[in-house]
């Protein structure tokens, strides 16, 4: 039992001492998206907080957008839609 309780509390240590050092375990795969987590239907674009495209590692080039509740989505970068939501957006960031 001691030995168990010591192995709980040691990980316990770690896991608070990861979180405060900012280390995470996670997979640099977790920003990518994969065709099962596409979505396929029209977000719009009140709905959207922001987005990010997914990086250069992973095999399909797609965009997290990320919505105002927090809930996160994967897009294709180059369906309609959001190619026009995309060049709305450039062009009020460089009139403002």
């Amino acid at each position: 039992m001691k030995v168990f309780s010591l192995a709980l509390l040691t990980l316990l240590l770690a896991a608070l001492w990861t979180r405060s050092q900012g280390i995470s375990f996670r997979s640099p795969y977790g920003a990518c998206c994969y065709k099962e987590m596409v979505v396929r239907q029209k977000i719009p674009a009140f709905l959207i907080r922001s987005y990010q495209k997914t990086p250069s590692h992973c095999s399909r080039k797609a965009v997290r957008v990320e919505l105002l509740k927090g809930k996160k989505f994967c897009v294709d970068a180059e369906v309609d839609w959001f190619q026009q939501y995309q060049r709305q957006k450039e062009s009020t960031s460089t009139s403002t």
